[in-house]
């Protein structure tokens, strides 16, 4: 029942945006990418690279399940979450961390998901297979391994008689063809000849104008690059043309890829350590454009940070991932480099140095104002363009902090321009993002794992931030019309003053300010009131919270309040992730009881799990 829940909610949580310049997954690590078009919409399909948590893998590739992504303008990407774990597939060596790069393909009505990895009491890596009646999943994996395959990073191609055939690597590229149920061989393996000497791996096979592409990561020299041969049918012979994308300049060893054409453009999928300089085993999808010769042969592709697809004015846009720069007195580097997931700053050092971010749609309405997050101990000016037209100037101030300024945007462009951004005054000036009026968040604080600050977006310093917010905590805990109560030595709870009585949305909303503030004292206090008071320990309510007291504890109801019962849920989590479970409470336990007696309710009438398991 457990399993079932948090696979609900993991798939509830990971419904996010990602950003639209490389690389375009900013939450995680993402690697191997396969993109493939259906319905109208681009479904990706990397590797997930983690932090391996098994010192035998400390230094080498470690991944442990799979997830799916959509967008339908390669600008948002919505995680649709875990698709398939090792621990889901019956045949897998569950603790293996070996869920290489897959493939995914539809045919008969079915989504057919397949990935590497090692089976259990063997050597080597295996293939397998998990099917979908959607894109996104659930996918059910099947019992066992395809016969006949050992090797790693399936591709499989479906030709326009809808014949399939599947390419993989081992000791070399090697093909089959498969049987019409999609989970075995029609044919034997053979080994694909013709190729250059080195190592290769992870096949990608597509068909253009008649065309067969045998796509390969290489090792020509010392990293991978990324080549391709072409023939006249999926089984060859295939005829070696050359590369299409140069080993990586700052070492990365290996790329991997996909190449697909959605609306009218190619674009090819690979990935770079970009999250993670320092270790080239934990990657991160990007994406540019790709285009061919008049004889069918491919243009060598150049990797951009700009990536591809149009960004919007009025979101956050990174100009760090420029489409040109200066060539003095500009650099980017990370805001953090203890957390690389928040991204990249650009640094206008000198006067007149300058970054340049090309395809942005400012709309058909003008914009008026133009914000930017900064940080210069000197201050200075820069000045914004578009399109050769000067739209803005800005002052930054001096100060040791980051802060968001603005200034009026004196002539506003419409439509798609290309933006520079220069510095005129001052030096040492850096720039986080850029964005014209309102700037939503494109990320919320699960995927960038930061919060986001209003205060700091108004202008206030930290200083003056920390300092209102202690006024206000000590207001509500502690001052003349404080609502927390201290009962004993053990326990606290929060009254609704008007009502003169204790509600679990007050007590829950208390633990998750108290969790934030790092008060465990107040925590431990609030959750003793509502576990001896407000949750019922057996019977139909099992698990769940009466929503209204007496200050003395005795219940004016039995019934729950499912916002109450959301937020013990999370702020337990995060009393967890913040303490951990050693120090009287074990507050994941506590969370998952909640979760577990929820989810016994399914199928009774008078009382329900508080998440729908439908939607």
């Amino acid at each position: 029942m457990r399993h079932l829940y948090w696979g609900i909610v993991t798939l509830f949580l990971f419904i996010l945006k990602a950003y639209s310049q490389n690389p375009i997954i900013s939450h995680s690590f993402t690697a191997d990418p396969t993109a493939r078009v259906f319905d109208g919409k681009i479904y990706l399909y990397p590797s997930h690279d983690i932090k391996s948590p098994v010192e035998r893998l400390k230094d080498w590739f470690c991944m442990e399940d799979y997830h799916v992504y959509s967008s339908q303008n390669l600008v948002g990407w919505t995680d649709h979450g875990v698709i398939l774990s090792q621990n889901s597939v019956p045949w897998m060596d569950s603790e293996s961390y070996s869920m290489w790069a897959p493939d995914c393909v539809y045919k008969n009505g079915k989504y057919y998901f397949y990935f590497p990895a090692k089976p259990k009491n063997m050597k080597g890596f295996s293939v397998g297979v998990a099917v979908s009646d959607t894109p996104y999943g659930p996918f059910m994996p099947d019992w066992k391994p395809i016969e006949g395959i050992q090797g790693i990073d399936p591709c499989v191609l479906i030709d326009k008689q809808g014949s399939a055939y599947i390419y993989w690597a081992g000791n070399g590229l090697r093909m089959a063809k498969l049987k019409d149920n999609m989970k075995e061989l029609a044919s034997a393996p053979v080994l694909i000849e013709g190729l250059p000497e080195g190592f290769k791996e992870g096949p990608f096979v597509f068909e253009r104008n008649g065309k067969y592409y045998l796509t390969f990561p290489w090792v020509k020299d010392k990293t991978e690059t990324l080549a391709y041969a072409m023939g006249n049918s999926p089984s060859g012979p295939f005829e070696f043309k050359g590369i299409i994308m140069d080993e990586s300049p700052t070492g990365c060893w290996t790329n991997h890829h996909s190449i697909v054409e959605y609306n009218g453009q190619w674009y090819l999928f690979y990935h770079h350590n970009d999250f993670s300089p320092e270790a080239d085993k934990r990657r991160s999808v990007r994406i540019d454009s790709l285009t061919f010769n008049s004889d069918g042969t491919i243009v060598k592709v150049k990797p951009t940070l700009r990536g591809v697809g149009i960004t919007d004015a009025r979101m956050k846009i990174q100009i760090d991932r420029y489409s040109a720069i200066s060539k003095k007195g500009a650099s980017v580097s990370f805001v953090n480099d203890e957390n690389k997931f928040e991204g990249w700053k650009c640094r206008l050092e000198k006067i007149k140095s300058w970054v340049q971010y090309n395809r942005v749609d400012f709309g058909s309405q003008p914009v008026q104002e133009v914000k930017m997050r900064v940080n210069s101990d000197k201050g200075g000016v820069v000045k914004i363009v578009a399109d050769d037209e000067d739209i803005a100037t800005v002052k930054i101030p001096a100060g040791k902090d980051w802060c968001v300024v603005k200034a009026c945007v004196e002539k506003a462009p419409v439509g798609v321009s290309d933006i520079r951004v220069s510095l005129q005054k001052g030096a040492s000036v850096e720039i986080d993002w850029i964005g014209f009026d309102a700037v939503p968040w494109s990320a919320g604080a699960f995927e960038t794992h930061k919060y986001r600050n209003f205060f700091a977006e108004m202008g206030y310093s930290q200083v003056e931030i920390d300092a209102k917010l202690e006024e206000v905590f000590n207001d509500v805990f502690y001052g003349a019309n404080k609502v927390y109560f201290e009962v004993g030595d053990s326990m606290a709870y929060i009254s609704d003053l008007k009502n003169h009585d204790v509600r679990t949305e007050g007590m829950s909303y208390g633990m998750m300010i108290a969790v934030q503030f790092d008060r465990k004292d107040i925590f431990d206090r609030l959750w003793r009131w509502c576990k001896k008071y407000m949750q019922h320990q057996k019977g139909m309510f099992e698990g769940y919270f009466a929503w209204s007291c007496q200050t003395d504890g005795t219940r004016n109801s039995e019934g729950p309040a499912s916002d109450g019962e959301l937020y013990y849920v999370t702020s337990l989590i995060f009393a967890s992730n913040r303490w951990g479970n050693e120090s009287g409470i074990n507050y994941l336990a506590e969370a998952q009881n909640i979760l577990d007696c929820s989810m016994k309710k399914v199928g009774k009438d008078a009382v329900t799990p508080f998440i729908n398991i439908v939607h």
